[in-house]
């Protein structure tokens, strides 16, 4: 005979992957995450298999072919100088990718390090926040620039200057999370049995701040992105030819009434981009913040 035990452990392993999993059914059933989620994917498909999405070199010049609007063999048109703008904004995906993703993974380690040591260790707290505090003094956008003159213009240096400014911030949000989770009782419990400090850290602080970490790194890549294309447009990101969007849009401003495609497209993409970034970051913060109130079932 059956019993109560077994028809209940034959019922768990019915489950399907939703019922298992109901953080992922509310993110799904959330509008606003499924749309960016969609975006941001074709965004990254664009970026990964760039080479087979087209085979035009991008730095390609052919000067008979310049100031071609779009349509017909050219998709989003030519520049100033010939270039298919459609080759330049594919390739350019991927390297504004590159660069946003490097400085969420530098956020996500120095970040992540800096905010729990300063939350879980009282004596290293005042230190590090008024270390942080100095550099969230300045503008994101000086910061950045400032760092980016210093150390010259190339990629690396942009997704180094993004980092440096966007770290205090992931540093600061990981901290408060800690404080409160520190306080509770399976922390304290852990602590009275005699368990280490990094094992504490490892498996039971940390775990249990991952939801406000992981919205602040979908607004992080956001906001890299843009301030990767405000550097390249000021000359202070990946030097030209490369490109990348913000280069595009910096050099087809001069040809902004005349072939106003070099400037509108490029744009685009970035704001697409953005928005898609946006989305996923406000789904991921309504399901994952308990201090929503937000009805997802």
């Amino acid at each position: 005979m059956t019993t109560a035990v077994d028809a209940a452990a034959v019922a768990v392993r019915k489950r399907t992957f939703l019922q298992r999993y109901p953080v992922v059914r509310r993110l799904i059933r959330h509008k606003a995450f499924v749309v960016g989620a969609a975006l941001f994917a074709i965004i990254v498909f664009v970026a990964v298999f760039a080479d087979w999405i087209t085979t035009a070199d991008p730095n390609r010049m052919a000067i008979r072919f310049r100031f071609r609007p779009p349509g017909g063999e050219f998709l989003f048109g030519t520049d100033n100088l010939g270039r298919s703008i459609y080759a330049r904004i594919v390739h350019g995906a991927r390297l504004s990718l590159a660069i946003g993703l490097a400085v969420v993974v530098m956020n996500a380690v120095f970040g992540v390090a800096l905010g729990a040591a300063s939350g879980y260790f009282r004596r290293l707290d005042n230190v590090l926040m008024r270390v942080t505090d100095a550099l969230m003094a300045f503008p994101p956008i000086l910061l950045a620039l400032g760092i980016a003159a210093a150390l010259g213009p190339s990629s690396m240096t942009a997704a180094i200057a993004l980092a440096a400014v966007y770290i205090p911030r992931t540093a600061r949000i990981v901290r408060a999370s800690v404080l409160v989770v520190r306080e509770m009782e399976f922390v304290q419990a852990a602590l009275a049995m005699g368990a280490s400090n990094w094992r504490i850290l490892r498996k039971h602080v940390l775990p249990n701040c991952m939801a406000p970490l992981i919205v602040q790194l979908t607004f992080v890549f956001a906001f890299a992105v843009v301030t990767e294309a405000t550097l390249s447009f000021l000359g202070l990101g990946s030097p030209p030819p490369t490109p990348t969007w913000g280069n595009m849009i910096a050099e087809g401003r001069q040809y902004i009434r005349d072939a106003a495609w070099i400037t509108l497209i490029p744009g685009l993409a970035l704001a697409t981009t953005v928005l898609s970034l946006n989305l996923l970051g406000d789904g991921l913060r309504d399901v994952l913040d308990p201090r929503l109130k937000i009805s997802q079932d």
